[in-house]
């Protein structure tokens, strides 16, 4: 039973009786903590999108190559995979708000510090510690966000947590854009910070203490979640998994490797490719809470099953196109489906797991997620200092063909296909 917290039971949007599209949303998700979530999410995805549309042109400026700018990204990911683990006993101990809080100032340290680092270690060491902090951060946040929505508006609420990261990655590399007019390329760092700064104390001084949910209850998994160890939430959880594991790794390739491809192979601008962020996060911003609602009506794990198809033909088509308006419809379409797979895996995994299981889940599945950025890079790098950036690129397109066939080999995991299933029988 969630308690009511100070304004809690109150919509969000009581204070705006003509806002009628907003009040839906609320009456909806009434817990205005979900929505005090949104707002730290959107100002993590700011910081987020200003330091990544300028990281890899920092570093190549710096003249750090590929393939070393490769193994700075895995030293980022290794932070997330030795982190993303332990993170969910450490959210359990310390709380989801005080772990988040804590995780959003160490990460304002590590991005406020990057510019001023020139020698590879340096910059190594800060990408560990800014891994290890983002993953407190996901975990954290995913494991509120999971254990305040209801039972049939999970991926409605995991696609609006999608929608706060787009608007903030979308905004971040215009922010990147505009400071980099006035003020050298180190300032996007600086400003970065700030925002993460700002989001660790509203945490603080704004979220509501932690909602605590044990297995000694009525809900239908409470008596598998308290014999179930990790190998068997991983089994019931591999689908999520596998979606969260290709898009950490084409999320970490891309970021680092398609501006470096459209400039080297394409002749775009550098300025140009500081968007590309942004038309990815805006397809993320306008179809993922329509890919929720989908999800929740007609089954998450069919609903991914699609976007993977459509998001693997994106993907060819960044070698295929030329033009850069076509280039950027395609990133802006793979945006709205291969992003959009990220807040229903979350979705999925909030339906086959026991709300007592939601740390222990997320820190897993964040593994996953971890251990797809560690591996894209260092591979992709290789394959694009190699064999070239299309080769690259379409070794992308097959990890998600081969997501695509993992999820219709298990598409018995979803609850939804086993209910469509008994449905058909009888």
């Amino acid at each position: 039973m969630q308690p009511v917290l100070d304004d809690e039971a109150k919509p969000a949007t009581a204070d705006l009786p003509n806002i009628s599209f907003l009040r839906s949303f609320a009456e909806r998700v009434p817990d205005k903590n979900v929505w005090r979530i949104y707002r730290v999410t959107f100002a993590l995805g700011m910081a987020y999108g200003t330091a990544i549309s300028v990281i890899a042109l920092f570093l190549d400026a710096h003249g750090f190559g590929k393939l070393a700018i490769g193994k700075l990204a895995a030293w980022f990911a290794a932070g997330i995979v030795a982190f993303s683990l332990p993170m969910g006993p450490l959210v359990r101990r310390f709380s989801a708000k005080y772990t988040l809080a804590a995780s959003l100032a160490g990460y304002a340290a590590a991005v406020t510090a990057f510019p001023f680092m020139r020698s590879f270690w340096a910059i190594a060491a800060l990408r560990f510690f800014d891994g290890a902090c983002s993953v407190g951060v996901w975990v954290s946040s995913e494991t509120i966000l999971l254990s305040r929505a209801g039972k049939q508006n999970k991926a409605f609420v995991t696609s609006l947590y999608a929608i706060a990261v787009a608007c903030g990655y979308v905004g971040g590399p215009v922010a990147a854009w505009v400071c980099n007019k006035f003020l050298p390329l180190e300032f996007a760092f600086l400003l970065a910070g700030l925002i993460a700064v700002g989001a660790s104390l509203y945490v603080l001084l704004r979220l509501a203490p932690d909602v605590r949910r044990e297995a000694s209850d009525d809900h239908p998994l409470a008596a598998l979640a308290a014999e179930s160890s990790a190998l068997q939430l991983l089994g019931r959880i591999k689908t999520s998994c596998f979606g969260t594991f290709a898009y950490g790794y084409f999320q970490a390739s891309v970021v680092l490797f398609l501006p470096l491809y459209l400039m080297e192979r394409k002749g775009i601008s550098q300025p140009q490719t500081m968007l590309i962020p942004a038309y990815f996060a805006g397809g993320m911003l306008l179809f993922s809470n329509y890919a929720g609602r989908l999800g929740d009506r007609h089954g998450h794990l069919l609903l991914m099953r699609v976007l993977g198809v459509i998001g693997m033909t994106m993907v060819l088509g960044f070698v295929w196109l030329d033009s850069y308006p076509a280039m950027c419809v395609a990133v802006f379409i793979a945006g709205a489906s291969l992003a959009s797979i990220s807040p229903v895996s979350l979705a999925l995994q909030g339906v086959v797991a026991h709300p007592s299981e939601y740390e222990r889940g997320t820190s897993i599945y964040n593994a996953f997620y971890a251990a797809g950025m560690l591996l894209g890079p260092p591979i992709s790098s290789y394959l694009f200092e190699t064999r070239g950036g299309a080769v690259m690129l379409e070794q992308l397109a097959l990890l998600w063909a081969a997501f695509v066939l993992f999820a219709f080999v298990f598409k018995a995991d979803d609850p939804a296909a086993q209910r469509q299933r008994a449905q058909n029988l009888s």
